[in-house]
């Protein structure tokens, strides 16, 4: 252990693996609202980040300082309390604020977790301004659907049905068209060429991804919803605490929404330029309506299925 600006530093290279995150988490309980300190290791810590999130909250700042390939340092900040919902929790109860939110460049789905605070002080946001136009959004007439009322085992089918089926279904287009403008305008517009490589990863990861959640995870948040009908206890299941599997899934859907988000900055928020032809048209299009779809679609899972799941795994 050293110090750093009066900052601690772990390093976790140095212990045992099966010490390392109670490590890690024996210092972030000993610390007071506005401490840090440093983690120091050979790779990136990144699943921490989501064990830390799901045992502790929305209590932690998560800063990195170094980022490879050899050495990942992170601060991790222990927040001082603070009053108010956090993003996901907002937009559960009202999807309009989405819009909102998506205005601001306000991350809703992967970083739903945070405050509008913290969200605010890290995106230079006017917190009032936001807040404002949360409430004028909150007055007006909608007709958008209550997720948060449905029971999880037909949420579920709900994703799988419609959200899951419209990413098969877009992906094989999307790949030629994204491949297409690439190879005819890539010239004039190299930026069509890592944009190809970028959608190349998201489906790649989609299609890894959604097989876990529709054969793992969904079937047993519905036994699980089962198991609270009946008032009873399931066996503990082969990949543990219910926790393990909604880290991996909230690591997946943090890693699909980079990938969007890296074509959405390439793009220049899918600006089309003045050369672009009928296919190059079609494609931006497409790719922001299957950025659009997606985020509703990690929505529901991050801020509304998984957190109710958890609420209930200690009891079934």
């Amino acid at each position: 252990m050293e110090t750093t600006q009066t900052i601690e530093v772990l390093d976790v290279t140095l212990l045992e693996p099966r010490l390392k995150h109670p490590t890690i988490f024996e210092w972030f309980d000993a610390r007071n609202g506005g401490e840090a300190f440093i983690i120091h290791n050979d790779h990136d810590p990144k699943p921490l980040y989501y064990q830390l999130l799901g045992e502790r909250g929305n209590t932690f700042q998560w800063e990195y300082l170094e980022q490879g390939p050899e050495v990942w340092e992170v601060k991790i900040s222990k927040l001082t309390q603070q009053e108010g919902e956090t993003v996901g929790e907002l937009v559960a109860k009202d999807f309009r604020k989405a819009q909102v939110f998506k205005k601001y460049g306000i991350d809703f789905c992967c970083g739903g977790k945070k405050s509008v605070k913290q969200v605010c002080e890290e995106k230079g946001v006017d917190q009032n301004a936001l807040e404002r136009e949360l409430e004028v959004t909150s007055a007006a007439e909608s007709r958008e659907t209550d997720f948060g009322s449905w029971e999880l085992p037909f949420l579920a089918d709900y994703i799988v049905n419609m959200h899951h089926k419209y990413v098969r279904e877009a992906i094989p287009a999307l790949y030629e068209y994204t491949t297409k403008i690439a190879r005819v305008h890539g010239k004039n517009h190299p930026e069509l060429l890592e944009l190809a490589k970028h959608f190349v990863n998201v489906a790649n990861e989609l299609e890894a991804h959604m097989p876990k959640e529709e054969r793992v995870l969904f079937p047993f948040i519905k036994q699980l919803d089962e198991a609270k009908k009946q008032g009873i206890k399931l066996d503990k299941p082969a990949f543990g605490s219910i926790q393990n599997p909604i880290n991996m899934m909230e690591m997946e859907h943090e890693a699909a929404g980079d990938e969007l988000e890296a074509i959405r900055e390439l793009t220049d928020n899918y600006t089309l330029p003045a050369d672009a032809c009928a296919t190059y048209t079609v494609a931006f299009k497409k790719l922001q309506e299957f950025e659009e779809d997606l985020h509703r679609h990690i929505h529901l899972e991050n801020n509304i299925l998984f957190p109710k799941a958890l609420s209930w795994r200690k009891k079934y």
